[in-house]
């Protein structure tokens, strides 16, 4: 063989070589990214050939499949009581990527998810029948969260403290996900959802941190009282009134000017939200320890799946005494969702001990055998001991019932809460964000609640934490502890 021939032999033979390993890599590594691929109309047309398996509420179906009547895909997901349970469910949609608990169990919901393959199926390659989701939801309290807030723009979430159980998510304004899951009528939905100002795809109560205000300052108490800065509630603090900000000409002022906030103890301090105690008092502790509290209930945790992934809430670094002491009322860049504060709140109704909140109890095949059990999953942070938490209890019951928080007084419960108020855009020029956090007891149940209400149409004079949250708590209580 001459060595021409030999070199176009060798030429040709890597040809073939190149050509096999294209072959190979558009189908074992570009097929299946095209077959994952959002767009492929073949996945959609798969996933809706058959019902979908459901999200429960209290044994209860709050989802739903109904036969379409046009097009390639067989089946429309359905939403019974869509705008209540919007929070919770997310949509699945014929034409967008699912959400929420839609989205995190797509594989379960839809029979993709490998644990439900039987050995016929297996065998057939026949996809296997859908799973369901198991809710910790409880109905009442979370229809007494959406009728409470009712036209305000905010949101609310309930926990029963001793499991980590989620009973309630409600985020206002809602929607109705059945609008999103035609394809025929979810595009006019979809750019009507989008371009809403008042952005009503927020899931508000998760995923939407704002400033906490006064309500921060149980978190600033806990770090004060677990360091020893001061022993108890009723301990004398030293508190300038007024409190001009460290390095500044600035002077914080108290709402109640006639407060007496002047060296006020824990105890008065939140019956009065008195802000130069606590402003103060983050500035003697330092940043560090605040912080260091804050992240005990859960602030900076970017890992926070329950199982949706919850927003951070911040707890800021690097700061100045004056910007200290403006977090120490919950101000400068400090920032929490409503699941937060219900977890602030539930820690202290817990005896100190925080366990991790989640709003599903178990997943299931179709036949109702549990594939996860998350009520055994769940872990356990000792916050604050349990004498810190007994004297916040205290201190919070005094503000409910004879301080800030008196709208959230019920009959015949031990209520404690803390009342917020939280600036909102450059030198407050837009209306404050009014914030409710509390807890329940009664009859050996205990709940815990936050709520915030972003805009209302109360008077801006008429905005308030105990004014317009704390309704909403009591409600959300009441349907907790007395259903």
């Amino acid at each position: 063989m001459n060595k021409t021939i030999r070199r176009a032999s060798v030429f040709a033979l890597l040809l073939v070589f190149a050509l096999l390993i294209r072959a190979t890599w558009v189908q074992f590594y570009e097929g299946r990214a095209l077959a994952d691929d959002k767009d492929n109309r073949r996945n959609a047309i798969e996933t809706y050939a058959e019902p979908l398996g459901n999200i429960i509420v209290a044994g209860r179906a709050v989802t739903g499949s109904a036969p379409t009547t046009d097009g390639d895909l067989a089946y429309r997901r359905t939403y019974t009581d869509g705008e209540l349970y919007a929070a919770v469910t997310g949509y699945a949609s014929q034409s967008y990527a699912p959400t929420q608990l839609e989205g995190i169990y797509a594989d379960l919901l839809n029979g993709t998810d490998q644990r439900l393959k039987t050995v016929m199926d297996t065998v057939t390659d026949k996809r296997a029948d859908p799973g369901n989701v198991i809710t910790t939801i409880d109905p009442a309290v979370q229809k007494a969260a959406y009728d409470a807030l009712g036209e305000k723009k905010g949101a609310a979430v309930a926990i029963d403290p001793a499991t980590g159980r989620i009973l309630a998510v409600v985020s206002t304004p809602s929607y109705d996900p059945s609008s999103l899951t035609d394809a025929n009528t979810a595009g006019a939905a979809w750019k009507k959802l989008t371009t809403d100002p008042d952005k009503p795809l927020t899931n508000r109560a998760l995923r939407q941190p704002l400033p906490p205000g006064s309500t921060f300052k149980l978190v600033v108490a806990a770090a004060a009282l677990e360091d020893g800065l001061y022993a108890s509630v009723d301990e004398k603090t030293d508190s300038p009134d007024p409190y001009t900000l460290p390095g500044t000409t600035t002077v914080l002022r108290n709402e109640n000017t006639s407060a007496p906030c002047e060296n006020a103890s824990i105890r008065v301090a939140l019956q009065y939200s008195c802000n130069n105690v606590f402003a103060h008092m983050a500035v003697q502790l330092g940043q560090d320890k605040v912080r260091a509290m804050a992240e005990k209930f859960g602030f900076n945790d970017t890992t926070q799946d329950v199982p949706v992934r919850a927003y951070p809430s911040v707890y800021p670094s690097g700061m100045d005494e004056s910007s200290t002491a403006l977090t120490g009322i919950g101000q400068f860049d400090v920032t929490a969702t409503p699941l937060q504060m219900a977890m602030v709140s539930a820690a202290i109704a817990n005896g100190g001990r925080l366990v991790s909140p989640h709003m599903v109890a178990q997943i299931t095949d179709s036949g109702g055998d549990v594939l996860t059990d998350y009520d055994d999953e769940t872990s356990t942070t000792q916050v604050v001991g349990s004498g810190t938490a007994e004297q916040l209890q205290s201190a919070m019951q005094t503000v409910v019932e004879k301080g800030t928080g008196t709208n959230a007084l019920i009959d015949g419960v031990t209520v404690g809460g803390k009342t917020g108020t939280a600036q909102n855009g450059e030198n407050n020029s837009r209306t404050p964000y009014a914030w409710f956090t509390s807890y329940g007891e009664a009859g050996g149940k205990k709940v815990a609640v936050a709520v915030v209400v972003e805009q209302s149409d109360a008077a801006r004079s008429e905005v308030s934490g105990n004014g317009l949250a704390a309704p909403v708590a009591k409600a959300m209580m009441e349907a907790a502890l007395k259903g």
